[in-house]
């Protein structure tokens, strides 16, 4: 049987250290000041819909559809300005969060390599090319 990439990832447990390192390298980090700002000031309700979001999209239990419905993503994210700053910004801090808590490296890769057309397309303001894309590692 094909093992889904939330079995490869290792679970619940490793979702929430992935989000968790996420979420502490956006604070940490001058760099994601832009990205941050346009979260509130408590991460706790966006780490939680993360890790829910993310289940469901590795392939593990739907927990954000069955408390939300369909994500929406483009649609929940429209009230807050995403620009190229914003989108590098957040991939910065999910490249260095996958890099800190998936050992695999092509799993790493195939994670990130999937993430940049989500983030490319919850733009909402500006244009340009993301200087993120690459797939290399430390």
């Amino acid at each position: 049987m094909h093992e889904t990439a939330y079995q490869r990832v290792g679970g619940e447990a490793a979702i929430r250290q992935l989000v968790a390192r996420f979420y502490e390298l956006m604070d940490e980090l001058p760099e994601a000041y832009a990205a941050r700002k346009i979260h509130s000031q408590d991460l706790g309700p966006a780490s939680e819909k993360f890790v829910m979001f993310l289940s469901g999209w590795l392939g593990g239990p739907q927990l954000y559809v069955e408390k939300f419905g369909h994500p929406m993503l483009r649609r929940r994210h429209l009230p807050y300005p995403i620009g190229p700053q914003e989108r590098d910004e957040w991939l910065l801090c999910m490249r260095l969060a996958l890099d800190d808590t998936i050992a695999d490296a092509e799993l790493r890769g195939q994670l990130y390599a999937a993430l940049l057309p989500i983030a490319d397309h919850m733009m909402n303001r500006g244009g340009g090319s993301c200087s993120c894309h690459r797939t290399e590692t430390a």
